[in-house]
């Protein structure tokens, strides 16, 4: 078989697994209450009930509102908007904005029904099929594998990693075999089913075992629990008391990094494929040596990588601080950023041993191809004289 009728049928395969979980249900959590939804436009808006102090805003707004799709499309009448005080939940509406709408239905007319945001579903869409243009554009069928391990992903860790956990998995051991589920259908999707795969595969793991390593040892020595993630405290409260968070915690840090971790390996394996093909009687030392040398020219922009992604999403709490003049003992010291630390250091440790893993992985699979490659125009030659002949004289 083919390596490019190979490479189709194990995206084929991947796409199977993509349709199969949508149809998976491994939480069986029932279903929360709730009644139809639909977009609708605000065609009036009584604000008489908000009390305001400040830029807080709470109680109710009541918006009269047109439904724009479903089966009551076209009616019109008043749903509520519940103000709790906490902007980054809230908002305020205005007439002309489409919201999302929750509603019942009584005696076959759309009642008691509630703002959920601003209808973002059609842009999303919108968005989603723009990158999946782009990486078709830009990069033909890769992108199109690349794509699909997208889509892949998001399947995987919404129908599989989220409900195990619910369902009382350990997190760590659980985590590890989902990332490792991950990194080998994305490296053998778009690196494919050969050395290169196998290598990035490979380092990327081991990279990802010493990131889950020392997030376990780290945690522990900085006296970290899970309860410094958003919304985990919550979670307790809704009856999930036996879940452990610090395990949950841990999983997350190399989780976040296992992509940075997977992109640095494909770059180095690639590079190590590439020196091959170009050089085969290249030696073990100088191939790993030359990996070596790509691996130190990435790392030196890769390491600032997960400085720039964690330290970006919490730029409002850093604000703060500074604003408050706290002084840089107390807010590196704070369980918070200290678990934001942990997560930018560890994860930076599987990525700068990713690359040594990576080239000494790639340097042993290669190791004997370029000996094979003489090996064989020589037998070739001795099964005719006439060649030999031709090479010590030309007169022969």
């Amino acid at each position: 078989m083919s390596t490019f009728r190979r490479e189709w049928l194990f995206a084929l395969f991947i796409a199977g697994i993509c349709i199969i979980l949508a149809f998976v249900d491994l939480a069986n959590i029932p279903k929360a209450p709730s009644g139809l939804h639909s977009r609708a436009k605000v065609i009036d808006v009584d604000n008489s009930q908000v009390r305001i102090n400040l830029i807080v805003k709470t109680e109710t707004q009541y918006l009269t509102v047109q439904l724009l799709n479903g089966p009551h499309k076209g009616h019109e009448f008043t749903i509520a908007n519940l103000l709790s005080g906490k902007m980054e939940f809230d908002e305020f509406y205005e007439v002309d904005d489409v919201v999302l709408v929750e509603y019942d239905v009584v005696d076959g007319s759309p009642k008691h029904g509630m703002a959920r945001g601003h209808y973002r579903l059609d842009m999303q869409l919108m968005l989603i099929c723009l990158f999946g243009l782009l990486l078709l554009l830009f990069a033909g069928v890769t992108g199109l594998k690349a794509m699909l391990s997208f889509v892949f992903v998001a399947m995987v860790l919404w129908k599989l990693f989220f409900p195990l956990l619910l369902r009382g998995y350990s997190p760590l051991p659980t985590g590890l075999a989902i990332v490792a589920l991950l990194i080998a259908v994305i490296t053998f999707s778009v690196g494919g089913l050969n050395k290169r795969g196998v290598a990035t595969f490979s380092g990327s793991m081991l990279g990802v075992l010493l990131t889950c390593g020392l997030a376990v040892w780290f945690s522990h020595a900085f006296r970290l629990h899970g309860a410094v993630r958003p919304f985990a405290e919550t979670l307790l409260y809704a009856g999930y008391y036996e879940l452990n968070l610090t395990e949950i915690f841990i999983a997350s840090v190399f989780i976040a990094s296992s992509g940075a971790v997977m992109d640095l390996a494909m770059d180095i394996a690639a590079s190590m494929d590439e020196t091959k093909r170009n050089n085969p009687q290249i030696s073990f030392f100088e191939h790993v040596q030359s990996g070596m040398r790509v691996g130190r020219a990435v790392i030196g922009t890769m390491t600032t990588t997960l400085l720039l992604a964690y330290s970006s999403s919490h730029i409002t709490m850093f604000l703060l601080f500074m604003a408050k003049g706290l002084p840089s003992a107390n807010t590196l010291n704070a369980p918070f950023v200290a678990a934001e630390v942990l997560n930018i250091l560890v994860g930076s440790f599987g990525l700068v041993t990713v690359a040594p893993f990576t080239v000494l992985v790639s340097g042993l699979l290669y190791r004997f191809e370029g000996k094979a490659a003489i090996a064989e125009p020589n037998s070739s030659h001795a099964q005719n004289p006439g060649i030999k002949c031709m090479q010590r004289s030309e007169h022969c």
